[in-house]
């Protein structure tokens, strides 16, 4: 009989706080439990503090997760609740995510106010994005736009986009369902042309793993072929040390007992790309990912790693 609140630690911002609360919703539903076995605990990470450089300059995924860590650590929260595609591929000894909820629509959308689609935009318009693999897949699409770094949370993007900073932006379809604000998208990309980051649209909990008790009590919300797509997808991730410096992209399908894996990799102005697939059983998850990495990585050679530094 569980005798006191259980803590979610998540970061402030409103769509971290509604995955925080789907979170929350699934242990009530799973457990029979009320709102007040429940605390959440918002926290804000040096990732929402730093919003005027890009994250590759400043540390990278980590800087959204290590507030969070280290309250895990000492006791202050019980859970985290994190965006898989922000969590670092190595998480600290003593802590693991091996427990996802059942992902959401993988793609990437785009919001214009000058044309609806990326393909419409007039010749130089520029466009907003944080993510050097959104950056790299539209200099891809259209060398002649200009794409500049839209850092800040979804409503911090939307309000650049009005005050006329650019012409469009891109924001992950999970996020806006989770908030909704679906009707704001004028194109939705396709995955052929627009791959997902590894771990996109995925919500992942992280808790320490000596603790037997939350752990049976996660089991219960766990989904599994979320579970081994994250699986290859992070084990891709981590074989070719992927991080924001790089504009990797990764999307793993379970159909059965069966996994099927599409990965690219990309040079910034989106010129060189190498890309790999894997398939096989998905209790080789890891294994499909690893060797997928190191597949594209071998093939792309040292010198496109360089520039990364």
């Amino acid at each position: 009989m569980q005798t006191k609140a259980l803590k979610i630690g998540t970061r402030a911002s409103p769509l971290a706080l509604a995955q925080a609360h789907e979170t929350r919703d699934r242990l009530m539903a799973a457990h029979g439990l009320s709102e007040d076995a429940f605390e959440i605990v918002p926290l804000t990470t040096t990732g929402d503090q730093i919003l005027d450089k890009p994250l590759s300059e400043v540390g990278g995924k980590g800087l959204f997760t290590k507030e969070l860590e280290d309250a895990l650590f000492d006791g202050r929260i019980d859970i985290a609740v994190h965006s898989s595609k922000d969590m670092a591929t190595v998480l600290p000894d003593g802590l693991e995510a091996t427990v996802f909820l059942p992902r959401e629509d993988v793609r990437d959308t785009f919001i214009g106010k000058l044309a609806p689609s990326i393909a419409e935009l007039p010749h130089g318009a520029t466009v907003g994005s944080s993510s050097l693999r959104r950056q790299s897949l539209i200099r891809r699409m259209r060398p002649d736009l200009n794409v500049i770094i839209f850092r800040g949370n979804v409503q911090t993007r939307l309000r650049k986009l009005d005050e006329g900073i650019a012409a469009g932006t891109l924001l992950a379809y999970a996020g806006l369902r989770r908030l909704g604000l679906t009707h704001i998208i004028t194109d939705l990309m396709p995955l052929d042309m627009f791959p997902p980051a590894p771990g996109q649209g995925a919500i992942g909990i992280e808790f320490r793993s000596a603790d037997r008790s939350i752990r049976e009590m996660l089991s219960a919300i766990h989904d599994a072929p979320t579970g081994h797509a994250l699986t290859c997808e992070r084990a891709y991730l981590r074989a070719l040390d992927g991080s924001c410096r790089t504009p990797i992209a990764g999307h793993a399908v379970v159909d059965g007992d069966r996994l099927f894996f599409k990965g690219i990799i990309l040079s910034l102005d989106g010129q060189e790309a190498h890309e790999v697939e894997r398939e096989g059983k998905v209790s080789d998850a890891e294994a499909i990912g690893r060797a997928a990495g190191e597949d594209v990585r071998g093939r792309a050679g040292p010198k496109f790693f360089e520039a990364w530094g």
